[in-house]
């Protein structure tokens, strides 16, 4: 009978011929990866001896960046080429009777044919998830190399009847084998049995009155067990998680789960923490679950890529829906596409089973690195390929804000998300309901979410009331009320993902005074932190009574009047400030104005019936505390559209010349930023070539003649006229 053996303990790591014994899950990029642009890219080796091993084994590598090759006693085993899937080789023929040396090289350089290249996040180095053995396999077995375990279940129910499609695929000398399946509810009695013949595939199984996984609510398991007999001995066994539901997707209604209306409240996943990278333990993948539990999310948009097969576990045993997405993103590339299919084909493979994914996602922003010869045409291929393979979840795709709202990539897919954000890099948060709305009026029949949106909240700016694009935890709390109560006012809209749920690593920033760290997280990187737009969302989508002071970061304020901010589902909350009680009715946000800060220590407490008491200490002061504010000279993405209109003579207008606004500062800061020297695919030559004769041209000029879509225009627009001359 198989047996899986761990064998992360004890590997030999060589980095540039310096060597040093570490532990699996690893990445060679946990701490540079996260500190800037230049973070090691290139091949390293992990080699170890082989524990004795008897019969057929097989190598199970969860997951290597981005490209692996394995050799067994100095022998090619094989290759695998993409950095977020599980990959396995049959070891058996290399395998000796004395010691067995495996070797991995992996290398996370950037490869012209394989996704991701260029993205917003640090592509880690590294064998950062398990490494096992699969091992004493017998003369035929369920076959490794299809899926997860050469078992694919397709369940469907209808009229109160559940039917179970069993796909099964066999290795090794089957002559003379049963296949028997057996499925088992969560108190272990069988509901089911099928005996059939290793060539018949396919069987089917059926049986009535099935209790519905029903996400959050009620996420039931059934398990299946998958059986190898031969004559009258089992020889092989597997288990598998089955699920029964439905959902659908409808343009006016929104989203169906077992027929019953259902918004899908999301957050989007990065898989890294500080100083850890990728590299995660089943410690951590836990610890992500349990916050995306509590903040109330009933659906995880996996992004950009393959995750760690452990949370998806989690996710099926918990009830969230889960987006799974392949790493295709921001700039298409025909010398990618084979890998783009292979990626996905991995995707669906290796998750079909999982009941909590929903749907597979193709692109994400593919159009971010501007339009591209056969871009449709593959997007359409991709989109075929995950429909032959999974005919029963939708497809779906991300687009990039700027990207037309009637272009033809929206309607490739089966329902479609757009990663808006407004009220960060352009416009004000106010106007994401009325993008909506005009979107849905022109659009009609097309099955939108918001996929991304969010707002950077750096912990250590503070204020009274947050700015756009302070980079403040107040601003960040402040706009997600905006999204959060114009989310919640339209049935159609089938749901929505917060971009993102934890800070993570993007070594290629450096804005906000942090260098290598997207901070749109409503939880910081380590995990330690809740920020008060977490809380936010606790009041919108969660029931149990809690109550939560905001602002409690902002320590020292300044004595006189001050706004506190309180968060919580309840209809009504208390607020007791220095011993004087306040009380107010609450629609998930309250604001007690007018609250007066004495110098010195100020306590306040927040309740409401329920609810454990919410209690911060305010320190009064004379004057502002610097440390609150963004320094004079960091680099920002966002200008401050709330504090310079741009319609003085101070500001650029679209009437100056290109010329005249190449010698501002922050213009040269930005176009030597690695954020645009990445976007250009580094074709600084060309660029500098048209810069230079297109400056005498006026903005308004060049903004037509540039074939931007709308949304960039608009927003390069507005970056101009906010610029100081």
């Amino acid at each position: 009978m198989r047996k899986t053996i761990n064998i992360n303990r004890a590997w030999q790591f060589n980095k540039q011929g310096k060597t040093q014994t570490v532990d699996l899950p690893h990445t060679w990029n946990a701490v540079d990866g996260q500190e800037g642009a230049d973070y090691y890219r290139g091949r390293c080796v992990y080699s170890k001896i082989l524990p004795k091993l008897s019969g057929t084994t097989y190598l199970e590598v969860n997951a290597a960046n981005s490209v692996a090759g394995v050799k067994l006693n100095g022998k090619e085993v094989g290759s695998h080429r993409g950095g977020y899937s599980m990959f396995r080789f049959d070891l058996t023929p290399y395998l000796t009777n004395g010691e067995n040396k495996l070797e991995i090289a992996v290398d996370n350089s950037d490869f012209e044919d394989i996704y991701p290249s260029m993205a917003d996040f640090t592509f880690y180095g590294g064998l950062y998830r398990d490494v096992n053995l699969i091992t004493d396999l017998g003369e035929a077995y369920f076959s490794p190399l299809k899926g997860r375990q050469g078992i694919f279940v397709t369940p469907s129910v209808k009229n109160g009847r559940a039917c179970l499609t069993v796909e099964a695929y066999t290795l090794g000398e089957t002559a003379n084998l049963t296949v028997r399946h057996q499925l088992f509810d969560a108190k272990g009695e069988c509901v089911g049995e099928l005996l059939a013949e290793t060539d018949e595939r396919i069987q089917m199984l059926e049986f009535f009155n099935p209790i519905l996984w029903d996400g959050v609510k009620n996420p039931y398991l059934y398990t299946l067990s998958s059986s190898l007999i031969k004559e009258g001995k089992e020889t092989d066994r597997v288990e598998t998680k089955v699920g029964f539901r439905t959902i659908e997707f409808d343009s006016e209604k929104g989203c169906f789960l077992n027929g019953e209306p259902i918004k899908l409240k999301g957050v989007c996943r990065h898989q890294d923490r500080l100083h850890m990278g990728n590299a995660l333990t089943k410690k951590e993948h836990e610890e992500d679950l349990e916050l995306i539990l509590e903040v109330g999310a009933n659906s995880v948009r996996l992004a950009h890529y393959q995750q760690d097969e452990y949370f998806y576990n989690l996710c099926d045993e918990a009830g969230l829906l889960v987006w799974a997405e392949v790493p295709v993103i921001s700039r298409f590339s025909q010398a990618k596409q084979e890998n783009a299919k292979s990626q996905l084909t991995e995707l669906i493979e290796q998750n079909y089973n999982h009941t909590s994914v929903y749907a597979w996602g193709i692109q994400n922003e593919i159009t971010i690195g501007g339009k591209a010869k056969g871009m449709e045409e593959a997007l359409k291929e991709l989109n075929a390929l995950a429909k032959s393979l999974d005919p029963s979840r939708p497809t779906v795709s991300a687009q990039v804000m700027m990207y037309a709202t009637s272009g033809p990539l929206n309607k490739i897919t089966d329902i479609l998300g757009y990663n808006i954000y407004y009220g960060w890099y352009m416009k004000t948060a106010a106007e994401i309901g009325g993008w909506l709305d005009d979107f849905h009026k022109n659009n009609p029949q097309l099955k939108l979410c918001l996929s991304e949106y969010g707002a950077e909240g750096i912990l250590r700016y503070q204020n009274e009331k947050g700015v756009q694009g302070d980079y403040s935890e107040t601003y960040q709390a402040y706009f997600h009320e905006i999204y959060a109560r114009e989310i919640e006012k339209r049935d159609w809209l089938w749901g929505s993902y917060v971009w993102n749920m934890f800070d993570f690593g993007a070594a290629n920033r450096d804005e906000g005074g942090v260098k290598g760290r997207n901070n749109k997280g409503l939880v910081t990187i380590d995990r330690k932190t809740r920020k008060d737009s977490f809380y936010v969302y606790k009041a919108y989508w969660t029931d149990e009574p809690f109550v939560h002071i905001g602002g409690e970061r902002y320590a020292r304020r300044p004595v006189g009047k001050s706004t506190i901010v309180v968060y919580s589902n309840a209809p009504k909350v208390s607020l007791t400030v220095n011993g004087e009680s306040f009380e107010k009715d609450c629609e998930r946000v309250v604001r007690f104005e007018g609250i007066e800060i004495k110098e010195g220590e100020n306590t306040l407490v927040a309740s409401v019936s329920g609810a454990d008491e919410h209690e911060i200490k305010i320190q009064g002061t004379q004057s502002p505390n610097p440390d609150y504010v963004l320094p004079k000279g960091a680099f920002s993405m966002v200008r401050n559209w709330f504090v310079e209109e741009g319609d003085g003579a101070d500001y650029f207008s679209l009437d100056d010349r290109l010329g005249a606004l190449l010698k501002n500062e922050e213009v040269k800061g930005l176009l030597n930023s690695e954020i645009v020297q990445q976007a250009i695919g580094g074709k600084k030559g060309i660029l500098n070539v048209f810069l230079t004769l297109a400056r005498p041209f006026k903005l308004k000029s060049l903004l037509k003649a540039i074939p931007l879509e709308q949304g960039m225009k608009d927003a390069a627009e507005s970056f101009i006229t906010t610029l100081k001359k």
